[in-house]
């Protein structure tokens, strides 16, 4: 955010694209852009359009309207999935030759808009060392140990959105310093962050928490579902060659998700991580078969996982 704020500073595009993971990022993109904007009178000169109101002609026809009692207009696209052929050709054309009054922002959350040349905004989650910078300026006065923060940011899995949520419940905190216990008592785990969790006290062989933190998932499919992609990705990052972003987009996930599977897979051996990969698959097909409950598979999975 801090790159497209001094963009901003020095010219205001035709045109942003918004991509990433991370959704309060691109609600702070849009605040950015609409401040450099000076955009008066939202009620006549902020028009959006989502997947239920897309209409590709009343976009363009947006897009070619001059402002309401303002110098600017902004026309936001969020979260489009089905854009036309037809759309395409038209959307390309008016970037050609914009309206200097008018901003397009696009909100590309699944990625549908490459096609188009626009002012690229990230709103992929946030490094570690920029999220400590976040933390520790909206803390402001409290006090913060540093392990603290490192477990913060892991606990949300780096997404800022997670984090600004947890950090508004730690200011009201009572204690004096945050610590790894406060922590521990307060900040609400994100479920892919408690499956790492999991896969690394299950690579040490400590039955003990890997069972308190399966007892702290909910006993579902969806629980089962993360376990056993996870673990596919860990059997996959394993055997494979490709780097990162390359396995990234076979996957269809997020680089950061690889990164850190490759992390967790060096904990396993690749026979470990191919039998586990076999039972995951075996379970996965007695529960759609009604030959296990997913409860009780996924103490089974747990056991198994510790003992192969």
């Amino acid at each position: 955010m801090k790159t497209l704020k001094s963009r901003l500073r020095k010219k205001v595009e035709a045109s942003y694209l918004v991509q990433g993971e991370d959704v309060l990022l691109y609600d702070k993109a849009l605040d950015l852009i609409k401040k450099a904007n000076n955009l008066q009178f939202e009620e006549f000169n902020f028009l959006v359009f989502d997947e239920d109101s897309f209409d590709g002609d009343k976009v363009i026809d947006a897009l070619e309207t001059l402002p309401m009692a303002s110098e600017k207009k902004v026309v936001l696209l969020k979260n489009i999935t089905n854009v036309s052929a037809e759309f395409k050709k038209k959307l390309r054309e008016y970037l050609n030759k914009p309206v200097l009054t008018t901003c397009l922002v696009i909100f590309d959350f699944f990625n549908k808009f490459d096609f188009i040349i626009s002012e690229k905004v990230s709103a992929k989650r946030l490094d570690d060392a920029s999220l400590r910078d976040l933390i520790l300026a909206e803390l402001k006065n409290k006090r913060i140990a540093h392990d603290a923060i490192t477990l913060l940011i892991e606990s949300c899995c780096n997404y800022y959105s997670l984090i600004k949520n947890e950090v508004d419940k730690l200011i009201s905190c009572e204690d004096e310093e945050i610590t790894i216990k406060t922590i521990d008592s307060l900040v609400c785990k994100e479920t892919e962050f408690t499956v790492f969790e999991l896969t690394d006290a299950l690579s040490k062989r400590d039955a003990d928490k890997s069972v308190a933190l399966l007892n702290l998932m909910e006993k579902d499919t969806k629980t089962f579902s993360l376990i056993l992609n996870h673990f596919r990705r860990l059997f996959f990052v394993a055997v494979s060659e490709e780097s990162d972003r390359e396995m990234a987009e076979l996957l269809g996930v997020k680089e950061y998700a690889i990164t850190k599977a490759r992390a967790l897979a060096r904990n396993f051996s690749k026979l470990q991580l191919k039998n586990i990969y076999e039972m995951l698959n075996d379970v996965d097909f007695y529960i759609k078969n009604g030959q296990m409950q997913v409860e009780n598979a996924l103490y089974y999975l747990i056991f198994g996982i510790l003992y192969c």
